[in-house]
């Protein structure tokens, strides 16, 4: 019976089916095995080393505390590296350029500036080099280039070696704009207007319109010198964006990114500033010497354009308290008084209301909406509407002196464009670009998606470069803004960021990242960006590379990176591995520390992150300049 049993058909179907479930859990579990196996990997990350070619240079801050480790070592021995060789071709090394390329603006170069004309100031503007002008070299940081200091002191202190331009003491003395001490310069935070200094100054225009209640949160300061004014604002929770021309004084917005303030090379020429419309929630002038009344008030229509519904405009400097300062300004009292008058009445025309006027302040306020705008068009039948329906459009675009429309409303208590919250809630609240529907394929649920996805991906660099809120990192790059999600995220960290938004992309986005309460620019990556060498920290490329490849050659865009990139800054580019394949291979001749790691969600997602470090290198001091 026990033989009979033992034979039994359903005892050999249930030997197959433990069989059966025995090879089903032994497979699910290597799987799971070597799963956790490449998890475990993914999350070993590169460290930063703490000794540094570029930290044992530095001598010791005011305050003699240790120096910051600045990140020249990232261990690239960790175990998730890619074996991504691209080809067995040589590698391109890639010289130094000689030192008087040491402080070169590829598109603010005076000797081909020289070829435009002069008038309205065309030749201050970008023009940048042909293919026959491109250089294939590496622009050096100046001898005894040294780590800036950390945030907050570097608003007061730069070292001189960093920019050895002794012009602006020397011109701006009785201003206080800036001192040399021993081996640094300090900043007072004084300026030609405010000679009590920029906080004082600040308190003053806090006493007329508040800076203190949420509801300004971005601003642009036109001919922004050393930008003091944008410093002392950071305090109080704005962020400006400073610019001023290439050498109006020597380097001057070399400075304003040497203390990490943000800023960029600019001008009010004949071309729209790079800004999309209603990006602003106040404009400042201090003695910039723009003829805003002149060319049919060419440029006060510009930043007309650039005010957001309800923005405000701050003018200090002359015309303004004329009575007081005429003898100063070497001026007459009539000549003043015509160019007050033409500004006021330019105001009038592009419907703006006077706010005050007191002491050496102006300010004026842009409308919210243009209801009672257009029903006064029989009393001010100038400037004309702008008949170009594309307000954002600011990428080597040409001024007009018109009146840019503001988007249609309901009623005259409506905000044009929708009501932006107060800051800090608008960072994360949906913009109004968003909520109406205005940018194709983008609603809410995406933009709550980008912002958990950045979250994800920020929690992901925090572990595989230095910690973001370590100091080490203080001007940020995003060169692929999108949304402004990683902006957003970064707000937890001691820096800022400048979003950028590629002129060639399908949607523009721009406009949504000022609506959340950050700063930007359009650029074409195919030409070079608008400021100083070595004045980012970190430059963050999301998939610039893939849009970019097929438009001009990508050595040069790394090239740019490479001269606007500090000494020891960090690089973090994200595309797929045939792209970051290419990338690789350049960056190997270009003096960086590189590698490429897993996306932050493990091995199996195609894209991956190249992760780099520009070594620590200088000029020789004997290089003839």
């Amino acid at each position: 019976m026990i033989r009979d049993n033992m034979g039994s058909p359903k005892i050999h179907q249930s030997d197959s089916k433990n069989r059966r479930l025995t090879y089903i859990f032994v497979t699910t579990g290597l799987c799971v095995l070597f799963y956790l196996l490449g998890s475990w990997q993914n999350l070993t990350t590169p460290k930063l080393n703490e000794s540094s070619n570029l930290a044992a240079n530095r001598e010791s801050d005011l305050n003699d505390s240790p120096s910051l480790s600045s990140g020249s070592a990232l261990d690239f021995e960790a175990h998730h590296r890619q074996n991504l060789s691209a080809t067995s071709a040589a590698v391109e090394k890639f010289p130094p350029c000689g030192l008087n390329f040491s402080e070169y603006t590829p598109c603010q170069d005076r000797p081909r500036g020289r070829r435009f004309e002069r008038e309205m100031l065309a030749y201050r503007e970008r023009h940048c080099p042909g293919d026959d002008e491109l250089i294939r070299c590496l622009v050096p940081a100046p001898p005894r280039y040294k780590t800036p200091f950390p945030w907050p002191q570097s608003r007061d202190y730069a070292w001189y070696d960093n920019i050895p331009h002794k012009e602006l003491s020397i011109e701006k003395a009785v201003q206080n704009w800036i001192q040399v001490e021993g081996d640094r310069f300090r900043f007072p935070g004084g300026g030609t207007m405010f000679p009590r200094g920029a906080d004082a100054y600040i308190d003053d225009i806090n006493g007329l319109v508040s800076l203190t209640d949420g509801s300004i949160r971005t601003a642009i300061d036109t001919g922004c010198g050393v930008a003091s004014w944008g410093a002392y604002l950071l305090k109080r929770d704005i962020v400006a964006m400073s610019f001023a021309p290439r050498d109006t004084h020597e380097a001057q917005v070399q400075f304003a990114l040497e203390r990490g303030v943000p800023a960029m090379i600019g001008v009010m020429a004949t071309q729209r500033l790079p800004y999309p419309a209603r990006a602003f929630d106040m404009a400042h002038c201090s003695r910039c010497l723009i003829p805003w009344y002149a060319y049919d008030g060419l440029y006060l229509m510009e930043v007309d354009r650039v005010l957001r519904p309800g923005g405000y405009w701050v003018l200090s400097g002359p015309p303004i308290h004329w009575k007081k300062y005429y003898i100063g300004w070497e001026r007459t009292e009539e000549d003043l008084k015509k160019e007050q008058d033409s500004i006021e009445e330019v105001a009038k025309r592009i419907c703006w209301k006077k706010v005050i006027e007191q002491e050496d302040l102006a300010i004026w306020q842009k409308p919210i909406n243009h209801a009672e705008c257009n029903k006064n068009r029989d009393i001010y039948n100038s400037p004309p509407i702008c008949s170009d329906d594309r307000p954002d459009a600011a990428w080597y675009t040409k001024m007009n002196a018109c009146l840019t429309p503001l988007p249609e409303v309901s009623n005259e208590d409506e905000v044009a464009g929708g009501e932006l919250k107060k800051w800090p809630e608008r960072a994360f609240a949906v913009p109004p670009r968003i909520s109406s529907g205005s940018i194709p394929g983008l609603d809410s649920k995406k933009f709550e998606q980008d912002n958990a996805l950045w979250k994800e991906r920020i929690a992901y660099y925090n572990r595989i470069i230095m910690p973001l809120g370590h100091g080490r990192y203080r001007n940020v790059m995003d060169m692929n803004a999108n949304l402004g999600g990683f902006a957003a995220v970064m707000t937890n960290y001691p820096v800022w960021v400048m979003n950028v938004v590629p002129a060639n992309s399908d949607y523009d986005t721009l406009g949504v990242i000022y609506e959340r309460g950050f700063i930007g620019t359009y650029q074409d990556w195919c030409e070079a960006f608008s400021t100083y060498p070595r004045t980012y920290d970190l430059i963050h490329a999301d998939r610039i590379f893939s849009i970019y490849q097929e438009r001009c050659d990508i050595t040069y865009i790394l090239l740019e990176m490479d001269r606007i990139l500090r000494p020891e800054g960090t690089v973090i580019i994200r595309d797929t591995v045939e792209v970051l394949t290419k990338v690789q291979a350049i960056t190997d001749g270009m003096r960086w520390q590189n590698q490429i790691l897993d996306h932050e969600t493990g091995p199996f997602n195609p894209e991956k992150i190249l992760v780099a470090v520009k070594t620590y290198w200088t000029a020789e001091a004997t290089t003839e300049k």
